[in-house]
């Protein structure tokens, strides 16, 4: 399984999120949920997700959960929320900062599909 084409698949998803109006996801979404990401983990970024980004959450955390889920099939298969998946992952810290990293690596992604189609659309 070649992890980088994972993730760029899922940062593609991540970049055709669209709110309950049909307006796609913003790059501004997306940096925040990288900062904070970086700063304070996984388990946060879907928290501020969920509590700042409400528009865009349940898609962001169901399409990272089905990638997740892929990834960690053994420690995650039963798991049906993102925060009990990043509990669970992160009772094996090398396990969370993989996944933190492959997270990192699919927002990067998600951001240049947004620049893309923002930029074809101009």
């Amino acid at each position: 399984m070649n992890l980088d084409i994972r993730c760029a698949e899922l940062g593609r998803q991540l970049a055709s999120v669209r709110d309950q109006r049909g307006k796609p996801i913003e790059e501004k979404v997306l940096n925040a949920a990288l900062a904070v990401l970086e700063e304070q983990g996984p388990y946060a970024m879907f928290l501020y997700l969920k509590a700042r980004q409400e528009k865009v959450a349940g898609p962001m955390a169901e399409k990272s959960l089905a990638f997740l889920k892929d990834v960690f099939a053994k420690e995650l298969q039963e798991t049906r929320d993102i925060l009990e998946a990043v509990k669970k992952l992160s009772e094996d810290l090398d396990k969370l900062l993989f996944a933190r990293d492959l997270l990192r690596t699919a927002l990067a992604y998600a951001r240049y599909h947004v620049k893309a189609r923002d930029e074809g659309a101009a």
